[in-house]
């Protein structure tokens, strides 16, 4: 790993410095409070919310008011929206300031799930420019004090890239930072990510922090990035799934220290223990709680010698107890395996043509019929 000579500039994002300068990316089912709380016991940083969808949250669903609730613990209350109509989004964050439910709001204009781009939202939504922008300014005004930030992509396609053109916007509106992840809604997350688009975005933009995201799977790649890239911090997603002291390893490199966490099977399974724990906790619920994390044990114990039986038994346990009887039968000694519990995660998917509105692309202007699709968009779910 190699180690920068002195420690690392916090970042500032508004009136918010984050010592390390390390964000959470929010991803949709798993940065509930739960896995914020647990990241943030191993490390530093900002920990964003998964994506509220601003209609939601401005109709009050019981679920929207679940998912912004935040432990006494979270400091900063960090929340990220979506939306594709300014005058809900806007009154989504007056919302969230006027009743003091978050000290940092994101928009999310990077999601490439076709359910989410197809009604031109997302990751789709900057190719109509001066919708984007009424959004953001809309946003910041509402926003008032409380730094506002946005996270996109480099575009629909290689095609249409959009992210030169809506970070000057974003940055006129006045938001606080600007996060990229390096690549196009059609690649999902395949491939490699384009770090030099991060890097041309650092030269487009000086006033405003910039943000890089894509392949971080280690904190040497979090440096890399910075250096590569001259970005001001990082944005981590899936890198960190079943491995939370990630955030610890990046807090240390960022401080200039030479350091890699490398547990063994018994304090994986510890911190599997806990973030079930937590989940159970946050849901009010245990069979709930027990129930989603089972799609963390593939992450949590890649590389480790654990048995299908266990593993199968692990994916469908209902209780606490069903939970410590199994993770009771491993052999906690067992070393941490290396390069085959490292590297990429999670589903990276295939590029492939984005699921767009029909003729959404032949123009960049929003019209009456348009603006009936956005309305249709405003959807009760989450996506990152």
């Amino acid at each position: 790993m190699t180690i920068t000579d002195t420690a690392s500039t916090p970042l500032q994002i508004g009136r918010i410095q984050v010592d390390t300068p390390v964000v959470l990316a929010p991803m949709a089912g798993i940065t509930n409070t739960a896995f914020r709380r647990l990241c943030r016991e191993y490390g530093a940083g900002l920990y964003v919310s998964e994506m509220i969808t601003s209609r939601a949250l401005v109709e009050r669903t019981p679920e929207s008011m679940r998912l912004i609730r935040h432990h006494e613990s979270e400091t900063p209350r960090s929340i990220q929206l979506y939306g594709v109509e300014p005058n809900t989004v806007a009154e989504a964050v007056t919302m969230l300031v006027a009743e003091d439910r978050a000290d940092h709001i994101d928009l999310n204009f990077g999601c490439p799930v076709p359910k989410v781009t197809r009604k031109g939202g997302g990751a789709a939504l900057p190719w109509k420019l001066d919708l984007f922008r009424d959004i953001v300014e809309r946003a910041v005004k509402a926003a008032g004090d409380i730094p506002l930030t946005v996270k996109m992509r480099k575009g629909i396609d290689r095609d249409h890239l959009t992210y030169l053109e809506a970070a000057r916007a974003a940055q006129g509106a006045g938001v606080a930072s600007i996060a990229l992840h390096a690549r196009t809604a059609s690649e999902f997350y395949s491939g490699q990510a384009d770090w030099s688009a991060i890097a041309t975005l650092k030269e487009t933009i000086a006033d405003v922090p910039v943000l890089g995201n894509g392949d971080i799977w280690s904190a040497a790649d979090a440096l890399r990035m910075v250096d590569e890239t001259g970005c001001d911090g990082v944005v981590v997603g899936r890198g960190c799934l079943g491995r939370p002291w990630l955030f610890g390893d990046l807090a240390a490199a960022f401080r200039g220290e030479r350091a890699q966490a490398m547990p063994s099977l018994g304090e994986v399974a510890e911190a599997f223990r806990r973030h079930a724990e937590l989940l159970v906790e946050f849901f009010e619920d245990e069979d709930r709680g027990c129930r989603d994390i089972r799609k963390h044990v593939a992450w949590y114990f890649k590389g480790y010698p654990v048995g299908g039986d266990v593993r199968s038994s692990l994916a469908t346990a209902s209780s606490l107890q069903e939970i410590d009887d199994l993770l009771g039968q491993l052999d906690g000694a067992q070393p941490y395996p290396g390069a085959d519990a490292e590297g990429p995660r999670g589903r990276a998917g295939h590029p492939k043509k984005p699921s767009l509105p029909d003729r959404w692309l032949e123009s960049r202007e929003i019209d009456t019929e348009f603006r009936k699709v956005l309305a249709a968009a405003e959807l009760h779910h989450s996506g990152g």
